[in-house]
C-alpha cells in the first residue's frame, strides 16, 4: 500500500507569531523574578553579615555573662541623734532578696502596670509598646514616652551604664534577649525588683518597704504598692518624703493603671484612693548641713572600708529644730527688711560636742556650710582673745584706761558713732566695745601673745600680726569661734569641736567611740574669773543686753566695717552659741549691728535650750593668791609687756585717780594695716 503523503498544516502568519511570543513572555517572567529572589537573597545574606558584624561589634565589650552579678553600691552609713532617731542617711541600702512568690499578687502587677503591662507576653522586646512610644513621641514633637521593658530596664540596671548612646541601647536589647533566654519571666522580674532604685538611697523593694512604711515587703498593702511603683518614674519627684500629696496623685495614677491592666477593679481603686499610703517612723529632717560635716568626721575615724555603719550624733533634734526655724522667720521677717540674705548658727556644749548647727537659709538651694566653711571677720568678737592677752600682761578688769582717738602707723580706729568716753575701765570698755581701749590693750600686751592665746583656744585660721587684730580683721569661722569660747563655759579647758560620739559596723560591733574632749586647760581659775566678769557685763549692760535669757551668761558682739558682718556670741554654763549674719557676696547690710538681730536670734535660741535647765553660775574663781594680787598687785598675771608703760601702781581699783598709761602714738610697736 502506498503511503499516502503528509497534509500539511496551513501556514498562518498571525498565529505563528502569537505562538512565539508565549515562551518568550513565560522565560521574560522567570528571568525577572529570578533576578528579584537572587538580590533579595544577596541583601538578606549580606544584611545578616552586617546584623551579625554589629552585634559581634557591639557584643565585643559586654560584661561577662557568667551571671547577674550583685549589685555594688556605696555602703550605708545612717547617723542617729542623741535621742536615737534616725535624721540621716548616706549610700545605698538594699535588703535581702525577696522573689515575686513571696509578694502579694497586687506588688509585681503594680509595677508592671506602669513599667511593662505586656511583660509576660513578649520576648524581651515589645515591639508593639516600642511603636506606641515612637507615635506619641512624633506627635508631641519630643520624648515624652520610652520603650523600655522590665528585661530591658534589668539589663541595664545590672550590666550597663545610665548614658545613653546608640551602642548602650544596641547592648541592652542583646542583653536583654540573652536574659530573657537564660531565666524565666518570674526570675527576671524578682530581680528587676530587688535592683530597681525607689529612693531615698533605697535599692529593692524590700528595702524601700522597710525605709517608707517600716514593715517587710511582704506585707505591703494596696496603696503602699501603689506608691512605691510610682517612685519608679522619677524617685526624687515622687518621694512621699518630700511631697506627700505629689506621691499620692502618682500613685493614683498607678491605680488607673492597674485598671485598666485588669489587676483591680474600678471599685477597688476608688477605695485605695481615699486611703492613700502613710509614711511610717521616718527620718527627721533635719540638720542637712550637721549631717553633711559629721559623715565627713565619722569617715575620718574609721575610714570607708567598714561596710554599712550606724554613727552615733551629738545632734540635739528639738534644739537642732528650734535654731532652724528661729534662722528662717529671722531671715523672713527682719532680716529681709535689714537686707540679711544667709545666716550661721553653732551650738555647742561646754565640752565641744555640737547640739545644732544651721549652715545657711536653705540647705536645697546651697550646700556650702556657712558654719564651718565661710571665713568671714568677726569684728569686735574676737576681742576676748586680745582682753586674755592683756590680763596676762598684768591688766585687771578694773584697770583704767583712755578711751580717745589712738594711732599706730598709718591705722587710726574710731569708736562706733566715733564717739569717746575718756577714762574706763577694762570691763566697761569691752561691754561697750570701745575699739580705742581695744587697740591700747594690744599695743600693751602684742599681737603674739593675743594670737598665742586664740590659737591655745581653738582658732585654727591664720591670723594677722597686725593692729586691726584688736577688731578682728582676720578672718575666722564660727565652728572656730564656738570653739574657742567654750572654755569660757567650762572652767577654761580648750576643746575639740566634735560631732561623733560612736560609730558601730552594720552587725553592732563598736569599731569606734570618742574618748577626750580637748588639749587641756588654757585658763587659770583667777583670769577665766576676771574674763567672764566682763563678758557678763557685755551682757547686764553693755552692747549685748539684747541677748539677755534669764540665766547667768556671756558673750560679746560683733560688727564689721560697713556692715557686711554682724555677730553675736554668748555662752552659759551649759552651751556655747554663734550667731552670724551676713550676705555670701559681702553686700553690706542696713545698720544691721551685733547687738541687734544677731543677739535676739541667740537669745531665742538659748532660751529654747535652757528650757527646763536649773541656772548655773560660770564657771572661775578667785584664789587667795588672786586676793593678795587684787589688793597688792603682782600674782597670777605676768608683768606688762613691751609697748605699755605702767604709771602709779598696777590694778587700780575703780574710783582711783591711778591708771594705766598707753601713749596714743607711734610709742609702741607699729603694725601694717
Amino acid at each position: 500500500m502506498a503511503n499516502k503523503p503528509r497534509r500539511t498544516r496551513k501556514s498562518n502568519p498571525k498565529a505563528d507569531a502569537r505562538t512565539a511570543r508565549k515562551p518568550a513572555r513565560k522565560a521574560k517572567r522567570r528571568g525577572v523574578w529570578g533576578t528579584l529572589f537572587r538580590w533579595t537573597l544577596v541583601i538578606a545574606i549580606w544584611g545578616a553579615l552586617g546584623m551579625t558584624a554589629l552585634v559581634a561589634w557591639y557584643a565585643y565589650d559586654l560584661p561577662p555573662l557568667d551571671d547577674v552579678p550583685a549589685l555594688k553600691r556605696q555602703p550605708a552609713v545612717t547617723l542617729l541623734a542623741t535621742d536615737g532617731r534616725r535624721f540621716a542617711r548616706f549610700g545605698q541600702v538594699v535588703a535581702k532578696p525577696v522573689t515575686v512568690a513571696q509578694l502579694p499578687p497586687y506588688v509585681p502587677r503594680a509595677v508592671m502596670a506602669v513599667e511593662d503591662a505586656r511583660f509576660y507576653s513578649h520576648f524581651g522586646i515589645d515591639l508593639l509598646g516600642l511603636a506606641r512610644a515612637v507615635a506619641v513621641n512624633i506627635a508631641a514633637g519630643r520624648v515624652v514616652q520610652g520603650g523600655s521593658t522590665i528585661t530591658q530596664q534589668l539589663a541595664k540596671n545590672v550590666f550597663l551604664g545610665p548614658e545613653r548612646t546608640l551602642k548602650r541601647k544596641v547592648q541592652e536589647v542583646i542583653l536583654a534577649l540573652w536574659l530573657e533566654d537564660r531565666f524565666t519571666k518570674n526570675q527576671i522580674l524578682s530581680l528587676y525588683l530587688n535592683r530597681v532604685y525607689f529612693g531615698g538611697g533605697n535599692f529593692g523593694i524590700e528595702a524601700a518597704s522597710r525605709s517608707y512604711f517600716a514593715k517587710p515587703a511582704a506585707k505591703l498593702q494596696l496603696n503602699e504598692a501603689a506608691m512605691l511603683a510610682g517612685l519608679l518614674k522619677a524617685p526624687s519627684r515622687y518621694a512621699p518624703t518630700r511631697n506627700r500629696g505629689r506621691a499620692a496623685r502618682r500613685a493614683a495614677t498607678v491605680l488607673d493603671r492597674m485598671v485598666a491592666t485588669g489587676a483591680i477593679t474600678a471599685a477597688q481603686a476608688r477605695i485605695v484612693k481615699r486611703n492613700p499610703a502613710r509614711l511610717r517612723r521616718q527620718p527627721v529632717r533635719v540638720g542637712r548641713y550637721f549631717a553633711d560635716w559629721a559623715l565627713d568626721q565619722a569617715r575620718g575615724y574609721v575610714g570607708t572600708g567598714q561596710g554599712d555603719i550606724l554613727v552615733q550624733t551629738t545632734l540635739d533634734i528639738r534644739l537642732q529644730q528650734a535654731a532652724e526655724g528661729a534662722v528662717e522667720r529671722f531671715l523672713a521677717g527682719p532680716g529681709k527688711a535689714r537686707g540679711v540674705g544667709q545666716a550661721a548658727v553653732v551650738v555647742l556644749g561646754p565640752d565641744g560636742a555640737l547640739r545644732a548647727m544651721v549652715g545657711g537659709r536653705n540647705y536645697g538651694e546651697s550646700q556650702f556650710n556657712r558654719a564651718t566653711q565661710a571665713l568671714r571677720q568677726p569684728g569686735s568678737a574676737f576681742k576676748p582673745f586680745v582682753y586674755l592677752a592683756g590680763l596676762e600682761a598684768g591688766l585687771r578688769p578694773d584697770t583704767v584706761l583712755l578711751d580717745g582717738p589712738v594711732r599706730i602707723g598709718r591705722f587710726r580706729p574710731k569708736n562706733y558713732g566715733n564717739k569717746y568716753h575718756g577714762d574706763v575701765t577694762l570691763t566697761d570698755a569691752l561691754a561697750g566695745s570701745y575699739n580705742s581701749v581695744a587697740v591700747r590693750v594690744l599695743q600693751h600686751a602684742g599681737a603674739d601673745r593675743a594670737i598665742r592665746w586664740a590659737r591655745a583656744l581653738g582658732i585654727t585660721t591664720p591670723l594677722r600680726r597686725e593692729a586691726g587684730l584688736a577688731l578682728g580683721t582676720s578672718e575666722v569661722t564660727p565652728l572656730e569661734m564656738a570653739q574657742a569660747y567654750a572654755a569660757f563655759a567650762n572652767g577654761g579647758n580648750a576643746v575639740f569641736a566634735h560631732g561623733v560620739s560612736a560609730v558601730k559596723d552594720a552587725g553592732g560591733r563598736e569599731i569606734y567611740r570618742r574618748t577626750g574632749s580637748g588639749p587641756g586647760n588654757r585658763i587659770g581659775p583667777d583670769m577665766l574669773a576676771d574674763v567672764n566678769a566682763m563678758m557678763r557685763a557685755v551682757m547686764e549692760q553693755g552692747t549685748g543686753k539684747a541677748a539677755r535669757f534669764g540665766y547667768p551668761a556671756g558673750g560679746k558682739t560683733g560688727t564689721t566695717q560697713d556692715y557686711r558682718d554682724a555677730w553675736f556670741i554668748g555662752y552659759s554654763a551649759d552651751f556655747v552659741t554663734v550667731v552670724w549674719l551676713g550676705n555670701d557676696d559681702g553686700t553690706p547690710m542696713r545698720g544691721v549691728t551685733g547687738g541687734g538681730l544677731p543677739a535676739r536670734l541667740f537669745r531665742e535660741i538659748m532660751a529654747a535650750a535652757h528650757q527646763g535647765l536649773d541656772p548655773k553660775a560660770l564657771p572661775g574663781r578667785r584664789s587667795w593668791g588672786g586676793f593678795w594680787s587684787r589688793l597688792f598687785g603682782g600674782g597670777e598675771n605676768a608683768a606688762p609687756a613691751a609697748g605699755g608703760q605702767a604709771a602709779g601702781g598696777r590694778g587700780a581699783r575703780p574710783g582711783s585717780s591711778r591708771r594705766w598709761v598707753i601713749q596714743p602714738d607711734d610709742s609702741g610697736p607699729e603694725y601694717p594695716h
